[in-house]
């Protein structure tokens, strides 16, 4: 287990950075990644798998929502993806490798593998070795979080250093509709955190009550929250949680 750097427990994070597309500054992009830099907040982002094998930075499976184009990800290579622009902007999809590069280390990095089994299932390896090649170098403090026990411990095996966390949730079944009842139902209560070796939650920022984050809290465990909206949800979310990440606000109080 390693333990979560004191820089994720400072400034708050950036949810898929400081994004704002009528400013041009679509998720995950780089001038939303320059402005949480420029800022002094960390940042949080997303990570998924192109055909040829690359980490790319994009939250969702589908190119739809986020750029002119449609169709999966991961059924383009890293050099097609980056030729697509992101809506409101000129810029193409980035690789890990490009905002490793563009952060170097100056704000705390949260990043997000995405699920790609598709039921929080086993088949996974591609993309956690994929960000475990891209980070083999990096200088700065980074951790890796998935919301599938089996991404975070195949990170863990390929990358044992970085520390690693898992991202949880309530799992209500409006929000996780093609989940089985029984596969939320064991989600919920968080049993994998020793086992892939986690040293950090990022929780549901609705659900922070729930006993067993009070459990792992009291057991040593980092304790982060997603998504914050408001000076008030931080209010809130603080009362439990050790840092916050956030979007759509200017968080109170500013970073440091």
């Amino acid at each position: 287990m390693t333990p979560l750097p004191p820089a994720f427990l400072g400034p708050p994070l950036a949810h898929r950075a400081l994004h704002d597309q009528a400013a041009g500054r679509p998720e995950n992009a780089r001038a939303a990644f320059q402005a949480a830099i420029a800022a002094g907040y960390g940042i949080e982002c997303d990570v998924q798998l192109s055909a040829d094998g690359r980490a790319m930075v994009f939250h969702d499976y589908d190119l739809g929502r986020l750029t002119p184009e449609m169709g999966p990800l991961r059924g383009r290579s890293a050099d097609a993806l980056s030729r697509i622009p992101l809506k409101d902007s000129d810029e193409g999809i980035p690789t890990l490798a490009d905002m490793l590069a563009l952060v170097a280390g100056r704000v705390a990095l949260l990043i997000e593998i995405k699920d790609q089994d598709g039921a929080m299932g086993p088949n996974i390896a591609a993309l956690e070795q994929a960000v475990a090649d891209d980070l083999q170098d990096y200088d700065g403090p980074v951790a890796v979080m998935s919301f599938n026990p089996h991404a975070v411990a195949a990170f863990g095996k390929a990358a044992p250093g970085i520390p690693r966390g898992l991202t949880t949730s309530a799992y209500r079944a409006t929000d996780w509709p093609t989940l089985p009842e029984a596969r939320r139902a064991e989600l919920r209560a968080i049993p994998d955190y020793d086992r892939v070796g986690a040293s950090f939650l990022s929780h549901e920022a609705g659900d922070l009550a729930r006993p067993r984050v009070a459990e792992l809290k009291a057991e040593g465990a980092a304790v982060l929250c997603w998504t914050i909206r408001s000076p008030a949800a931080e209010a809130e979310a603080r009362k439990i949680a050790d840092n916050i990440t956030f979007e759509g606000y200017t968080p109170v109080p500013p970073p440091a």
